[in-house]
């Protein structure tokens, strides 16, 4: 272990035992979750997200930043991100109940096993939803993160040559994106084989929590690519 492990945990302790001992801190974060959903996604998945980033690298690497890492444009992508996922969430939550009472006739059982206690028919809506997120919408947000990732690579991974010139999405599509990975492993694996299941636990916690836990997976994540690569 390196010194930057034990401060990493260090760290990671302090802000666990904060929530656990601060009078009113879990009550506070819960209260802005619910107040103010789409800020507080912005920042969980900003922290969350290019925390994964910085343990891929430690596991690759060996340390958790080097030039060119580009720290501020990862947070500023993970936050934004953050809000369009926190955004995805609530309508495919919202479609997909719609979409099992009235297209398959359920006639409101879906609305009502997904606001209930678990069961097994909380556990099927919170898998149908998964299943269409992430095959209908994962493809498109991981795509895009990926344009940006190569994207902070070669602007010398600052904000200012982050914002030096335009995203070249279509010639990154085509020139510049591993598909043989991108497809073969991201997609074809990793969609199925982990972001099906981990948002089926996702969708069956408590709506205060779901973006939260939703922002922690891609920590885990990081650490399943890293060992891929």
């Amino acid at each position: 272990m390196k010194k930057s492990d034990f401060t990493t945990i260090i760290v990671i302790a302090v802000v666990i035992l904060g929530f656990a001992f601060i009078p009113g801190a879990w009550d506070w974060f819960l209260k802005a979750t619910t107040k103010h959903g789409l800020l507080m996604s912005f920042f969980k998945f900003a922290i969350l997200g290019t925390f994964g980033e910085m343990l891929s690298l430690r596991i690759k690497e060996g340390v958790y930043y080097k030039k060119g890492f580009g720290l501020l444009p990862k947070l500023l992508i993970w936050g934004v991100l953050g809000v369009v996922i926190a955004s995805a969430m609530t309508i495919f939550k919202t479609g997909t109940v719609v979409l099992l009472d009235k297209g398959f006739h359920l006639n409101g059982k879906a609305a009502f096993w997904f606001i209930g206690n678990l069961s097994w028919g909380k556990f099927f809506v919170a898998l149908c939803v998964s299943v269409l997120m992430n095959t209908l919408f994962a493809p498109v947000f991981m795509t895009f993160h990926k344009i940006t990732d190569i994207h902070i690579a070669e602007t010398g991974g600052t904000l200012k040559g982050f914002f030096s010139k335009p995203l070249e999405i279509q010639k990154t599509m085509a020139e510049k994106i591993n598909w043989n990975i991108q497809y073969g492993f991201v997609f074809k694996k990793t969609i199925p084989l982990f972001w099906y299941p981990a948002h089926t636990i996702t969708f069956l916690l408590p709506g205060t929590l779901q973006v939260l836990f939703a922002a922690a997976l891609g920590v885990a994540l990081g650490v399943i690519l890293s060992i891929k690569k």
